[in-house]
């Protein structure tokens, strides 16, 4: 039986075809940069002046009983930033609340991880380090599950108002009740309200 032996056939690529086709892959990179670029400066501006809008729908609410609140913001420190990580979430912003020039204390307005992605949310906590409110600014839970912590059903959000740190942390099926199905969702809140009340003890 006679061995064939077969012999691999090598492409000769024209040097002018690499460098063509080397620009136009270049220049469609540039094209759409440009375009993703050009739609990300017409979106930004009115994305983040919606948040704005929720985020001081969100402190007002977590002060309803101030009659002329005001709400100035605070440098974010590293030791606000570290207290907030020790719970898992990020501090964004820290606001003094005043009513009538008086303070009356804090809103911390913090990002903790959900079932699908981050949860913002504004928490108050007064000059006694108890929480006002819990406010969601954005986020990102699964319709008719995660949603229902989100719309405060069944006063979900409610709960957390007179809570402190005394006691040490909040947790979730200890001194936080869950809303069934959306326990993960709970736990993100508590987190981020745990995370809020950290920073206000930093403030002092």
């Amino acid at each position: 039986m006679s061995n064939e032996v077969k012999t691999k056939e090598t492409v000769d690529m024209d040097p002018k075809y690499i460098i063509k086709l080397t620009v136009t892959l270049f220049i469609t990179c540039v094209i759409v940069a440009g375009a993703l670029g050009f739609v990300n400066s017409v979106t930004e501006g009115p994305i983040e002046a919606a948040n704005l809008e929720k985020t001081n729908a969100a402190l007002a609410s977590v002060f309803q009983e101030a009659s002329a609140p005001e709400f100035p913001e605070l440098e974010v420190t590293g030791d606000m930033t570290a207290a907030a990580a020790g719970y898992s979430t990020t501090v964004e912003n820290v606001y003094e609340a005043k009513d009538g020039g008086q303070t009356i204390g804090c809103a911390v307005k913090i990002v903790a991880s959900g079932s699908q992605g981050n949860i913002e949310m504004v928490v108050g906590v007064d000059a006694d380090g108890a929480v006002t409110g819990v406010s969601i600014v954005s986020n990102s839970e699964t319709s008719g599950i995660g949603s229902k912590v989100m719309n405060n059903e069944n006063g979900v959000l409610d709960q957390f108002i007179g809570k402190n740190a005394d006691g040490g942390a909040l947790v979730v099926g200890t001194n936080v009740d869950a809303i069934s199905g959306a326990t993960v969702s709970s736990r993100g809140v508590t987190a981020g309200v745990n995370g809020a009340l950290a920073v206000a003890g930093v403030i002092g």
